[in-house]
Order: C-alpha cells, then structure tokens, then sequence
C-alpha cells in the first residue's frame, strides 16, 4: 500500500494521479496507523510551513513520520518539512535533514517563485538510477535548501546551487515536483515505488 500524506497543503491529488497513471493505488490518509503500516509513503505539499507543521503536530504525524521505517518521498513542501527549520513563518520543522530551508534573496534579477522547468545536476542515490544530468523538471518554490552532504541532485537558479533532492536512510526528497515533470518525473516516482 503507498499511502500519501494529507495535510494542509494542496497538490495531494496530482501526486494520486500521477502514482494512478503508472498503475499504482495509493490511499490519502493523516491517520497515523494506516501511515506506519504503508509499504511506501509519500509526503507532497504546496503550502505554508508554519501552519502545515501546526497540523502535524496536531494531528500526531510528526512523530509518526520521524519514526517511519519504510521508503519515505517528500515533494515540495513535503521535503521542506522534513529539514530542521525555515525561514517561511519561522517554522520548527521535522529534523529529519538537519538543514534549514532559507527564503531566495530578492532582487538579483531573477523572479521569485522560481517556477518553471529547470534542470538537476550531480544526481546520486537510488531515485535517479534511471534518469540523466541535466534532465528537467518542473519547479514551483520561494523557498530552497542549502547544499549539503545529503544532497541527492543539485540545480541552479539565479546564481544560487541548491539541493534540488535530498536523501539519508530511508528518507528521500525532492524540491521540484515529480507529477508535473512528464516522463523524467514518472522515472524518478517508478524508482522510488521499485527501487527503494
């Protein structure tokens, strides 16, 4: 079973689409017995740190997801969450990655969001067996991790490397959104159902 996140964040339901196109049930659930038994969870998001961590906590998740021992996605937001802390409402996050997520510094020419196809680079890890440097994807993000030791794929934008993915044990994320990425995104979701 691959059980997805739902939380109060939007996009849920183009990742269940997704996973559906390449024939893969999923069940929406924030209940954290179904979560702790899934073969696989994924944790996407487009929303606010601060209030979707609220929920979390709230509904009990944020222990349930530390604790988690299956193969593990955060998209987006989700793999935001999954860092110490961010600068979006001064979120204390999940700590998985102890890395904070730091706002794009305006003014420097390029537009904040970025949004739009950008590549990845330095792919390392068991998500992108399948996929290419320099392959694109789609972005949509004010917000960006730092590069570090956990960086999994790594893309550029307005000067600034970022970790574009992330990866330590069982956990894996990614900034850009493998639902919205075509045929590299339905690669990179594949990998992360069969090869981890």
């Amino acid at each position: 079973m691959i059980a997805v996140i739902r939380y109060s964040a939007g996009n849920v339901l183009s990742v269940m689409n997704a996973l559906a196109r390449i024939g893969k049930d999923t069940v929406l659930t924030d209940d954290p017995g179904v979560i702790s038994r899934a073969d696989h969870v994924i944790f996407p998001g487009v929303g606010e740190a601060s209030s979707a961590m609220k929920y979390l906590r709230d509904h009990g998740l944020d222990d349930v997801i530390r604790n988690l021992e299956q193969p593990f996605l955060g998209i987006c937001l989700g793999m935001q969450l999954m860092c110490s802390s961010s600068d979006e409402g001064s979120a204390e996050c999940l700590g998985i990655f102890p890395e904070h997520v730091s706002l794009f510094p305006p003014g420097r020419g390029f537009k904040i969001p970025h949004m739009g196809w950008n590549t990845i680079d330095n792919l390392s890890g068991p998500l992108f067996r399948n996929v290419q440097s320099d392959e694109y994807v789609y972005f949509v993000h004010s917000y960006y991790v730092p590069l570090s030791e956990y960086a999994s794929a790594v893309t550029e934008y307005d000067g600034i490397s970022f970790s574009s993915a992330l990866s330590k044990d069982n956990f894996h994320g990614v900034q850009f959104h493998p639902e919205k990425s075509g045929k590299t995104g339905e690669r990179i979701l594949r990998s992360f159902l069969e090869a981890v």
